[in-house]
């Protein structure tokens, strides 16, 4: 037996294989046996052909989350076969005792694989433990655990990993483990367009293993980031274990704080525009954290978008240091002014954001009569189902304390409901309870669609809208079409096994949405 932090992972005995491979060669104890023909080939006869063959990983054909359950969650786990079995068995590993016998249920045929998909309950099962699923004609399942607070140890780390992705500070390897590094990238930058000029750009996320740092995405995360701690602040804790830990603020706050520190230096002293990204140069040759920075030119889009995300940082910080929150406040309303300098307020959707934003911020009506264009616009409700930047600035809207149109916030609470119900509907018809199945490592629509439903939750509470939260979490960590867990690695059978590319913490954008939509389960 090994452990791997309270997961246990099962491993069975080589002539076990042998003789039960045909039997239950989807089942989790199998999952990654591998059979190498030449040793079984007879050393005195031996063979014509020069064999070199690994048998192909197998995957087990029940699919449940590895991470786990809360004691007093909805549970479900989903079945895969020819011919789908009646029941299934929850086995403890402990005692090797069947702990619940439950029904395979809404039995769905796929006419892509050829298989029936069905789903099984076990929400009655509330004694802690390790356990995995039994059933025949699939086999067996990886095993998950049933406890207390077991998100906590997965959100916890997609928190701090955006501290492990510091750009500028040394990043202790007690915390960031392989990934620690000394101070990276502290010489000066240049500026692309003119070599000559140099510029301080230091701080802010690495987005790559090129260790670029992009600010429109950086933007998007810190929209992100507030977003979920606007909605559930009472589950960011202020002893995540970065360098501000323990300072009376919140870690994921000292975390975007970083970020938009970093942000302000890339906004052009003069214009108000802001650079759209600083490139580490890299060659083969060379060592990634002592690259050479070189820095983009001035974009409108980037500027639009950095003016929505400093208004929204500056809204939340001003009880923790009025005088930054200030100063950031001025940085947004400089680049509004950049945008309106050379574009209008219909050219980006990212103009609709920030108006709301910065009318959230300061109250001022020069930012409520671009709100009032686009509300005006025929299509608003069609973008605002299609477009992120509509959503996400009437969610902004709503929330605001400054006076508002209420017959404009029924028609957005409306709209948000009817696509939040979509959502809902596409998630119970799918044969793994997700709106959106990510097509080649493709989340973007996985991700929006569990936004939408977060901030719905969030707006006018609904049971059933957490549970599909928690089942698109559940697909997450295991309950998908690989058996994969793709946000952590101590569990049988994860991103690590595949690549580190498939790992959703390991992209700064989907982890922030990750961490969004974790924030409304029980942590």
């Amino acid at each position: 037996m090994s452990f791997s932090k309270g997961k246990i992972k099962r491993i069975i005995a080589a002539e076990m294989l042998v003789m039960m491979g045909s039997v239950a060669g989807c089942g989790a104890s199998l999952a990654e046996q591998k059979v190498d023909i030449s040793d079984i080939t007879s050393p005195s006869q031996p063979s014509l052909v020069n064999y070199d063959y690994t048998a192909p990983i197998q995957t087990p054909k029940i699919y449940v989350d590895q991470t786990g359950f809360n004691i007093d969650s909805e549970k479900v786990a989903v079945f895969c076969a020819k011919e789908l079995p009646e029941s299934f068995r929850i086995v403890d590993i402990d005692s090797g005792e069947t702990a619940y016998t439950g029904e395979v249920v809404k039995p769905i045929f796929d006419e892509n694989t050829g298989y029936y998909f069905g789903i099984g309950h076990f929400n009655d099962l509330e004694i802690p433990g390790n356990y995995y699923i039994s059933a025949d004609n699939v086999g067996e399942s990886y095993s998950f655990e049933i406890g207390e607070n077991v998100y906590r140890e997965a959100f916890d780390k997609a928190c701090i990993n955006y501290y492990i992705n510091r750009c500028g500070i040394a990043i202790s390897q007690a915390v960031a483990g392989e990934n620690g590094h000394s101070a990276c990238h502290t010489a000066e930058a240049h500026l692309q367009e003119s070599p000559e000029v140099g510029i301080d750009v230091t701080g802010g996320w690495h987005m790559d293993e090129q260790a670029d740092r992009n600010v429109l995405l950086g933007c998007k995360i810190v929209e992100n980031l507030l977003l979920a701690y606007e909605m559930n602040e009472d589950v960011f804790s202020d002893e995540v274990g970065i360098t501000e830990s323990g300072n009376g603020v919140a870690d994921i706050l000292d975390e975007v704080k970083y970020e938009v520190e970093w942000l302000l230096k890339m906004q052009d002293a003069k214009t108000g525009g802001v650079y759209a990204s600083a490139l580490t140069r890299v060659d083969e040759n060379s060592d990634v954290f002592l690259a050479p920075v070189e820095v983009t030119a001035v974009s409108m889009d980037t500027t639009i978008n950095f003016a929505a995300s400093m208004a929204q940082f500056s809204y939340f910080y001003q009880q923790h240091n009025p005088e930054f929150a200030t100063t950031v406040l001025r940085a947004a309303d400089r680049a509004w002014e950049c945008y309106f300098n050379n574009q209008k307020a219909m050219d980006n959707s990212a103009a609709f954001k920030a108006a709301a934003s910065l009318y959230r911020a300061t109250g001022n009506e020069k930012y409520n009569e671009v709100l009032t264009k686009y509300f005006d616009d025929k299509d608003f409700l069609k973008n605002f189902n299609e477009d992120e930047n509509i959503l996400l600035g009437s969610v902004t809207y709503l929330s605001t304390n400054q006076e508002v149109d209420k017959q404009q916030c029924d028609v957005l609470i409306k709209a948000l409901m009817k696509k939040s119900e979509k959502i809902a509907e596409e998630s119970v018809k799918s044969d793994f309870l997700v709106a959106h199945i990510p097509e080649e490592s493709n989340y973007s629509d996985f991700f929006a669609d569990m936004r939408c439903l977060t901030i719905t939750d969030y707006v006018i509470y609904n049971h059933e809208y957490t549970t599909i939260i928690e089942n698109h979490l559940h697909y997450l960590q295991g309950m998908n079409i690989e058996a994969i867990n793709l946000i952590t690695d101590d569990t049988e059978h994860s991103f690590q096994d595949i690549s580190e590319k498939q790992s959703i913490i390991n992209n700064p954008q989907y982890d922030s949405m990750l961490i969004l939509m974790m924030s409304v389960l029980e942590l």
